[in-house]
């Protein structure tokens, strides 16, 4: 938890790292809501954390801002803990859970890897709930995902942002891989966020923050610069699904990685904006990178995090 934001009774925030997001449990004496469950391999750390903070109190209902595997790679093993647990998600991917399309849930794509869950209800925008005496609302927030939710609670000035506004920057906008233009969206779901003036933001990564004015404002001048180069998002793209999956393995022979990025066919449409190098070539120039960045280390040939 952030030690210098003191938090209203019922509200835990769990900050997590960047493999798994952030979790957000809001609980009273009658219920206890958990706000995206981390990724599956940190399951079991995402279960002792809950249990740390409302002991033996059952979990009741799992919300998920959206769909993308570091936010709900939890699901399935609260499920099994919890059988009687509820779970809500953004209502475009759906029909798409109910039916495990691990292509359009942009788990093949990525590289990524989700344990199959269950979803009982969408959670929409303008759905309302209350937990601890306070009353939270949901908001569509389309651009990092075209199906993501924030949560606001107004009384408290308390949003719950995902991955639309971080302390530095914002989440890919995965839709521009697809060749969908989002970066509008983007930008309308900042002025969203800033029409609804919180004075305390629980990012989907990093630290909690009070200073809302200049995180909008670094990530319009992020959000500027990828528009206005599209190359530059991709770069980012590329990198942060290559950590992605180095926080997950920590060390993998260079080889057996460049496989596992030429099975990801989101690989394959960033690298067309870079078509003057073979794909080996350029998936490896990524990986030098985050080497530079101080991201990863290498020794020989194997690649590790840092």
């Amino acid at each position: 938890m952030t030690a210098s934001i003191q938090l209203p009774r019922g509200i835990a925030f769990l900050e997590r790292g960047w493999l798994s997001s952030n979790n957000v449990l809001l609980h009273d004496s009658d219920q206890a809501i958990l706000v995206d469950t981390g990724y599956w391999t940190h399951a079991k750390q995402t279960e002792d954390l809950i249990r740390s903070a409302i002991g033996t109190q059952p979990l009741n209902c799992i919300i998920n801002t959206h769909l993308h595997s570091d936010h709900c790679g939890g699901n399935a093993h609260l499920q099994t803990v919890y059988p009687q647990v509820q779970t809500r998600i953004p209502p475009g991917h759906f029909d798409y859970v109910r039916q495990w399309n691990a292509e359009a849930l942009t788990y093949t794509p990525t590289g990524q890897h989700c344990p199959v869950f269950t979803a009982d209800r969408c959670i929409e925008s303008g759905d309302l709930f209350d937990v601890a005496g306070l009353q939270w609302i949901a908001y569509s927030a389309p651009g990092h995902d075209p199906h993501s939710i924030v949560l606001f609670c107004q009384s408290e000035g308390i949003l719950i942002s995902a991955d639309t506004l971080w302390e530095k920057g914002f989440g890919v906008v995965f839709p521009e891989i697809e060749g969908i233009s989002a970066f509008e969206e983007v930008g309308a779901t900042l002025d969203l966020i800033e029409s609804l003036a919180p004075r305390l933001v629980l990012p989907g990564h990093g630290t909690a923050f009070t200073d809302v004015s200049g995180a909008l404002n670094y990530a319009r001048s992020r959000l500027k610069g990828f528009s206005t180069n599209p190359e530059k998002h991709a770069i980012y793209a590329a990198k942060v699904l290559l950590k992605f999956k180095l926080l997950e393995l920590q060390s993998v022979e260079i080889e057996d990685f460049c496989k596992w990025a030429n099975n990801s066919s989101y690989f394959h449409l960033l690298h067309q904006y870079f078509n003057k190098s073979s794909f080996q070539d350029w998936t490896l120039e990524m990986c030098e990178s985050l080497v530079k960045s101080g991201a990863a280390s290498r020794i020989g040939n194997t690649f590790i995090n840092a």
